[in-house]
């Protein structure tokens, strides 16, 4: 007895910033990771055993449980089916994070109307906006529907009322964030008020077979805002992608319970609203008669989606005694490395002096390997002022040595690029199967790879200008 009555009176901490609770006291809260918000709560928990209940429904062999009421549903939307791995389960739950400006709320009125009908209810809250903000978006991007419903509410209680009093077929939340409980303490937005928001519309969705669409905040470093709860409670975890100056959004599957995770979604973002991009490429390219120094276009892979590219690369004389180095849409130190290996190995010396920038074409972000090829032969080209030959593309990640490496869904790549009328390619050694019709030209170094470049540019580039 002294012994329990000692473990009842043994004193507790709790973080007030999320709830987390602790045996002994922290200076940082290993929930939320915030300094000095674990305060003592007095006495702590007597420790409890649960004991067996009774159960809601009888354990039946795998074979016989009905998958009908799993099959999804199409959102109307084939871009973010895609993702999505067919559509919408009911009783699933999807957090859409993305930052400011780019189209979440957009996106997912659009959604909200076309997966609206007589049979299927939508209910669309709002807690960021007023409804009449969002009817003057609705009407823009062309999203009346007699069976969307709109509901402007910050209270978690009035959010459960609207769903008894509609019976949606699916729920789109703007944005969990934004939502709070009566029950708790704490702004809107912190960890145990967003716990919570999402805990009761997750039950509630399981419970009522209906599909969830949770509008999620992230943070500058581009994380998803609130606890890591969060994302491990929800199905479907999608991030929601693009350069709010360029008309490119791709949405991509983080984490998702009912398909794969490879998938990518690309829309286009304009001023009647977004729309979804069955064939981007055109995007990415710029179409000219004549080919223009400092270009060379590559294929990337968004998922399994293979994409056309363009990089550009831009050299000249250098003003200031350290040269500039500007990139847009590629990953710098990358970028650096190919310069390096021009420099020592393809005796390109003309580029350490001058002022060298380097972009993508429509918003597209390449930070795979696989674009290192076209990345150097652009800045070649750059370098000698030619233009390298027309209609070729460019695939294979290259090394320190100068070596060109092979690399994945080559076979894909090349199939993209003979659809979009390319006939030439430069490729690592052994592609594989080739489309027909289309020219494969196979490069072990960076030596091989410069030899595509018109004879002029080869005998000028290692000169020092």
């Amino acid at each position: 007895m002294a012994t329990r009555a000692k473990t009842r009176d043994r004193p507790s901490y709790r973080c007030t910033e999320c709830g987390y609770s602790t045996a002994k006291w922290l200076g940082r809260c290993p929930e939320c990771q915030t300094w000095g918000t674990v305060e003592e709560q007095g006495g702590g928990p007597a420790v409890r055993t649960t004991a067996a209940g009774p159960v809601s429904s009888a354990a039946v062999p795998i074979g016989q449980v009905d998958s009908r009421t799993a099959t999804a549903r199409s959102t109307g939307v084939a871009e973010l089916d895609r993702v999505l791995g067919g559509g919408l389960v009911p009783g699933a739950v999807v957090l859409l994070a993305g930052e400011p400006g780019v189209g979440k709320s957009t996106l997912l009125l659009d959604v909200a109307a076309k997966a609206a009908g007589s049979d299927h209810r939508t209910l669309y809250v709002t807690a960021e906006e007023s409804a009449s903000q969002v009817r003057l978006r609705a009407d823009r991007i062309h999203a009346i529907n007699d069976h969307l419903y709109l509901a402007a509410e910050t209270d978690l209680a009035a959010v459960l009322g609207h769903l008894d009093a509609v019976k949606p077929s699916l729920l789109v939340l703007d944005s969990v964030q934004t939502v709070a409980s009566p029950e708790l303490d704490g702004a809107p937005g912190g960890m145990a008020q967003v716990r919570e928001v999402a805990g009761a519309l997750i039950r509630a969705s399981k419970e009522r077979g209906m599909s969830t669409l949770l509008v999620g905040h992230v943070t500058k470093d581009g994380a998803i805002a609130g606890p890591r709860l969060l994302e491990h409670l929800v199905d479907v975890v999608l991030s929601f992608e693009g350069d709010r100056h360029a008309r490119l959004r791709l949405v991509r599957g983080v984490k998702n319970r009912y398909g794969a995770t490879d998938e990518v979604g690309c829309f286009e973002l304009h001023d009647e609203g977004i729309t979804g991009l069955a064939d981007p490429s055109g995007l990415f390219l710029t179409r000219r008669d004549e080919p223009v120094p400092g270009t060379c276009l590559t294929v990337t892979l968004e998922g399994k989606r293979p994409l056309v590219a363009e990089v550009q690369a831009l050299t000249v004389d250098s003003q200031i005694p350290s040269p500039r180095r500007t990139t847009s849409g590629l990953e710098t130190s990358r970028v650096s490395m190919m310069l390096a290996v021009l420099e020592q190995r393809g005796r390109i010396s003309a580029l350490g002096k001058r002022d060298i920038y380097t972009a993508t074409v429509g918003g597209v972000k390449l930070t795979e390997p696989a674009a290192d090829l076209a990345v150097a032969l652009a800045l070649a080209s750059a370098a000698s002022d030619v233009p390298l030959p027309k209609n070729l593309v460019a695939i294979g990640e290259v090394g320190l040595a100068g070596e060109v490496r092979r690399v994945t869904g080559v076979q894909r790549r090349l199939s993209e690029a003979h659809r979009l009328g390319f006939t030439h390619a430069l490729v690592p050694t052994d592609p594989g199967k080739v489309p027909a019709g289309m020219k494969v030209i196979e490069v072990a170094d960076m030596g091989d790879a410069l030899r595509v470049l018109p004879r002029r540019s080869r005998a000028r580039a290692p000169q020092d200008e």
